[in-house]
């Protein structure tokens, strides 16, 4: 059996993998999903990075699944502890020396998200709105339980500022695990992504950006079909 370690993403925390979590213990995996301190002005990714690592502990068998910004943070936990797979779900890819910040830019996401956007027939202008962007999917008893749960922590923009320090990514097999129907990383954008950032063709899956409340189930058959064909 295997230690999954669940990576969430910015301004979230560990309740994302609330459904996803008792789903893969049921099958007789430890499971890891640490609260990473987004709300703490002092924490940049060597700090994210330091609290997974310190979550592991002496564990093994390792596989880190990364949601959205925890592709930041899952390569560099990887470079500490012997990690077996790396699992990226819509996150994002950096390259060498690109921070958090500059990703955006880079890969040209803004332009991607209005495109999509216009597409749809949404207002690429539009205030932001958390049920339109990563809300949409939910079924009504876990977006009930979303709303009940309230908002979660502030994101600093620390993390954001300083370069990512690797400069290559790690010799671990990594998947990719895109969703199409993701509004915040359109499904074309990552499709072109993945292959210029991490070499590979990412796989898919019907979900909006936020798979492990949306679609739960699923989720956990696409990690466990990973973990099996390592």
């Amino acid at each position: 059996m295997a230690t999954y370690v669940l990576i969430h993403g910015a301004g979230s925390d560990s309740w994302y993998w609330h459904l996803v979590v008792p789903k893969l213990r049921a099958l007789g995996h430890d499971v890891v999903a640490p609260d990473l301190p987004v709300a703490d002005d002092s924490a940049g990714l060597a700090e994210y990075t330091d609290t997974v690592v310190d979550a592991i502990g002496d564990r093994t068998d390792v596989i880190l699944v990364a949601q959205s910004m925890g592709g930041f943070t899952a390569p560099m936990v990887a470079q500490r502890v012997p990690v077996d797979l790396i699992v990226m779900v819509a996150a994002m890819a950096p390259a060498p020396g690109e921070s958090p910040g500059d990703w955006w830019m880079n890969t040209g996401h803004g332009q991607a998200k209005r495109a999509q956007d216009e597409r749809d027939g949404r207002d690429p202008d539009a205030e932001f709105d958390p049920m339109v962007t990563f809300l949409h999917d939910l079924p009504p008893d876990v977006l009930e339980a979303t709303m009940a749960q309230g908002m979660p922590p502030g994101q600093s923009d620390t993390p954001f500022e300083k370069p990512w320090p690797l400069d290559r990514w790690p010799d671990v097999p990594t998947r990719f695990l895109l969703c199409r129907q993701d509004r915040f990383f359109p499904a074309d954008f990552m499709r072109r992504i993945v292959p210029e950032r991490l070499g590979i063709t990412p796989d898919e899956m019907d979900s909006g950006h936020l798979p492990a409340l949306a679609h739960p189930t699923e989720l956990v058959e696409r990690l466990e079909a990973y973990r099996t064909s390592l």
